[in-house]
């Protein structure tokens, strides 16, 4: 009995656009991207050698790109307020907004490189990083400075509401940065989402604890 040879379809160009991303994600969340080729990105892509400057223009607009779409799934995941009505109090909204920033930067499924991407961008931060802050992180951090200002009771631009909002911030990438660190001194292995969860009520506990010293409310 004879086989008919198999017609392999080739990949529509959105696609290949895809696996790029996807490729390109891995490399640069295992390498930096200094050290990533787009030899590399194209051979675990599946695509020719010339794809990167077909769908991108070059490695660096390639990283950017990257890091956008990174930013964009991991949002689309874990919204900053998952769960929390609009009306919440702020103290309700600040547990959200840490629990969905943990389960972002601990995201470890297979097609989740948010993390291991921000970590290196912040240890070696590129041309990238102006965009991806105007675009992604200032409006997530002003979201969180409206949080800090009603719970100390004082005007947005206060300097205290900025000091506060980056303690908050701090706490949670220390336990993301710093992770074999902290599993070893704590005996315990990497964050599940029972842990993360724990982490969350207390990162939010430890910081309002915090900010009732700086708080106008009590005055």
């Amino acid at each position: 009995m004879s086989h008919k040879p198999e017609i392999k379809i080739p990949a529509s160009q959105d696609a290949t656009r895809q696996q790029l991303l996807g490729a390109a994600g891995e490399v640069f969340a295992e390498v930096g991207f200094r050290n990533a080729t787009v030899r590399e990105i194209c051979r675990r892509a599946g695509a020719n050698i010339a794809a990167i400057n077909y769908h991108f223009g070059d490695k660096e607009k390639l990283y950017a790109e990257v890091l956008r779409y990174a930013h964009t799934r991991a949002l689309e995941k874990y919204p900053a307020f998952q769960g929390v009505a609009a009306d919440a109090t702020a103290e309700q909204k600040l547990r959200a907004f840490v629990h969905s920033f943990l389960l972002r930067i601990f995201d470890d499924s297979p097609t989740a490189c948010h993390g291991k991407l921000m970590s290196r961008e912040m240890i070696e931060p590129t041309a990238a990083l102006d965009s991806l802050v105007e675009e992604f992180i200032r409006p997530m951090a002003g979201q969180l400075w409206k949080i800090v200002a009603d719970i100390l009771g004082c005007p947005l631009n206060d300097e205290r509401v900025r000091l506060c909002a980056f303690s908050v911030v701090s706490q949670c990438v220390f336990y993301h940065h710093c992770g074999p660190v902290v599993s070893r001194l704590s005996g315990r292995p990497a964050a599940d989402a029972a842990a993360i969860e724990k982490l969350a009520a207390h990162i939010t506990k430890f910081s309002l604890a915090a900010m009732k010293n700086f708080s106008d409310k009590k005055r």
